[in-house]
């Protein structure tokens, strides 16, 4: 495999400037702009292992997050440029109001080390928002909010139990899984 070539710093700062775009106007909620960063969406989520790619299914992902911590925001850690990608370090903080798939609010609050690379192709298209982060230190603030101690939790803390659980058994992407190591020269 042979090394890429580095970008230009007019494309450095050109993919910067689409990316921090990006991510304020998630926070604005402005769902219309955030689609307009790349003509085909497509966000990877490599805890779950779950693709959402084109229009509908990546709105319908915002709405879910979205329900599911209406506050959401971030702070920016890091930004890195690579040959092929803007790499974002960053917290991700929320308040869980909604349901979290099956798992029902808890109202806890939540603050993730997440990266996410914004993966661009030889025309300087955004073609993908992948994301890392530690699904159980989410879910470890979310539920240790509750206070087992108090007997009244216990029913709201089995139905996050078994929304997780029914959560799990969900199979992986299978553009996730079916990859194939590249060939060094």
């Amino acid at each position: 495999m042979p090394i890429p070539a580095f970008p230009t710093p007019d494309v450095l700062a050109a993919r910067q400037k689409l990316v921090l775009d990006h991510f304020h106007d998630e926070v604005r909620k402005d769902w219309d702009d955030v689609l307009s960063t790349f003509p085909h969406p497509r966000y990877e989520l490599i805890p779950q292992m779950i693709v959402h790619d084109g229009k509908e299914a990546v709105r319908g992902y915002y709405h879910d997050t979205r329900t599911a911590f209406p506050d959401q925001d971030h702070e920016i850690i890091e930004l890195r440029h690579s040959p092929d990608a803007v790499i974002v370090e960053f917290w991700l903080m929320g308040t869980h109001r909604g349901y979290l798939g099956k798992i029902p609010p808890t109202g806890g609050r939540f603050r993730v080390r997440m990266t996410a690379y914004f993966v661009f192709d030889d025309t300087e298209t955004l073609v993908c928002e992948r994301i890392y982060f530690d699904s159980m230190t989410m879910l470890k603030q979310l539920l240790g909010g509750l206070n087992l101690k108090r007997p009244s939790n216990w029913p709201l803390a089995a139905r996050c139990i078994r929304g997780l659980l029914s959560m799990s058994s969900q199979k992986p992407d299978p553009a996730l899984t079916n990859t194939s190591p590249p060939t060094f020269e």
